[in-house]
């Protein structure tokens, strides 16, 4: 039995973002010599962010999203929502490695992510105090 299929799909198609994420790191240190951290190296600070970036605030929404789920909340709309963090966390990816500004990928995806943020805190507020 799949208890958590909306967190599940959300996780894995996260995870391989993910991976692919470092992987870019892996090889732009390969490709600027640099062993460890940016080494002053615009394009590998902007491929460090995307996977630190990545990295500071999926975890946190795959957590909000597991507890929804677990708590019996609706899982189309978790679906939706799981769909939605995705698209958000691809566009802020290809985003952050454009450094020219007004960035229209890096704002919507950022504007995903905090509204996905927002949405599943208040919904777990509001199923804890219900």
């Amino acid at each position: 039995m799949n208890a958590l299929p909306a967190t599940l799909g959300t996780a894995g198609a996260l995870g391989l973002i993910y991976l692919v994420l470092a992987v870019r790191v892996v090889r732009g240190r390969w490709k600027h010599r640099v062993s460890l951290g940016d080494g002053g190296n615009a394009a590998m600070q902007r491929l460090i962010r995307a996977h630190g970036n990545f990295g500071e605030y999926v975890p946190l929404l795959l957590i909000l999203m597991a507890l929804l789920e677990a708590s019996g909340a609706s899982r189309s709309v978790l679906a939706g929502a799981g769909i939605a963090l995705v698209i958000g966390r691809l566009a802020h990816a290809i985003g952050i490695e454009t450094p020219k500004a007004p960035n229209p990928y890096r704002f919507v995806g950022g504007l995903i992510t905090f509204g996905m943020l927002l949405l599943g805190s208040v919904w777990a507020l509001w199923r804890a105090l219900a």
